[in-house]
């Protein structure tokens, strides 16, 4: 249970505190639709671009990160700054007593991601990280076939997730930040094949390789291509990238069955070992959002336990995939990773 005593609004009311990330505006509207939030205020420490944006989310903008945090009328901020201000901006949040909803990735390294951690469970304040696609409906079905062992003992996993961000030209050039964005698709939209393949396969694989480029020249890699190995064998293939405008897809395989997922048509597919055809399985509809589990872990003062190891974890594999690609070599991995 997190510390009681801290007074919240009904509804709860929100500021948004950065519009680095292209889904600031997306958060904002989500505090809107709620029915238990509100939003406040904003503040970016690109004033220019923060009061562009308070007005058209249609809030009020405050140039004084302190003087907002300060007030008594927030209870809590979603956090859309850059990846590296994160721990500087949570941390003052925390302190605050400011509930806390943000932006994967929660840190560049595990030391950082513990630090705010620590810093919003000292301070008795609901911290959750948007690992949206943790709750979606192929995932709880996925998880079910593993669960139930339909694929038997399991080989292979392949998860690709792509946009055309960088050759369409709508993904914002401080996006390219090899500083500010702590790397590039990989620790952006590359988090989201990242975060599922831990949750298939497991957090800890044995070993991690990692393959970047750039077809736009820009500093840091516009698609990569990682490789976990896990013991017993299992291989785990995350594909990312933002010069492709592909369907999200899954697969898997195993001893007994393998299955596929494909966004286009949102139907997951099972075919047995020697079989000719798939079998369609339902898709359930997605389970509450990370938003709505941060409204009521705030509501019933409860921890988000596993979302923010995953998101430990999260971090983790970005800042060995990272070392993997920079170094051009296999690196072995280990709970003990920063």
């Amino acid at each position: 249970m997190l510390e009681e005593g801290l007074l919240l609004s009904n509804p709860i009311t929100v500021a948004v505190l950065g519009f680095w990330h292209v889904h600031a505006a997306e958060y904002a509207a989500r505090i809107r639709q709620h029915p238990d939030t509100e939003l406040v205020a904003a503040w970016d420490d690109d004033s220019a671009r923060g009061r562009a944006s308070a007005d058209a989310i249609g809030t009020a903008f405050v140039d004084d990160l302190d003087k907002l945090l300060a007030r008594d009328d927030i209870d809590a901020v979603t956090v859309t700054t850059a990846t590296t201000a994160h721990d500087a901006i949570m941390s003052r949040a925390a302190q605050t007593g400011k509930h806390i909803f943000t932006e994967k990735l929660l840190a560049p390294t595990v030391t950082e991601a513990e630090e705010i951690i620590d810093t919003a469970d000292k301070a008795g304040v609901a911290l959750v990280v948007s690992l949206p696609r943790l709750y979606h409906g192929y995932t709880r079905a996925i998880m079910d076939e593993l669960s139930e062992q339909r694929l038997g003992e399991l080989t292979y996993s392949r998860i690709r997730l792509s946009h055309d961000g960088a050759i369409a030209g709508w993904l914002p050039e401080r996006f390219y930040d090899p500083t500010a964005a702590v790397g590039g698709a990989l620790s952006d939209l590359g988090c989201h094949p990242l975060y599922l393949t831990q949750l298939f396969l497991g957090t800890v694989p044995a070993t991690v390789s990692a393959t970047y480029a750039s077809v736009t020249k820009r500093q840091v890699e516009d698609q990569a291509v990682l490789t976990l190995g896990y013991p017993g064998g299992v291989i785990g293939v995350v594909e990312t990238g933002f010069v492709s405008n592909n369907p999200f897809t899954i697969e898997m395989h195993g001893t007994r069955a393998s299955l596929a997922y494909d966004s286009t048509d949102n139907q997951l597919r099972i075919r047995s070992a020697g079989a000719d055809t798939w079998e369609i399985q339902s898709v359930p509809p997605d389970e509450a959002d990370s938003f709505s589990r941060w409204v009521t872990h705030i509501r019933e003062g409860t921890r988000a336990v596993d979302n923010l190891t995953r998101a430990v974890e999260l971090s983790r594999l970005v800042s060995a995939a990272n070392t993997a690609a920079a170094t051009g070599r296999t690196v072995r991995y280990g709970i003990g990773a920063a």
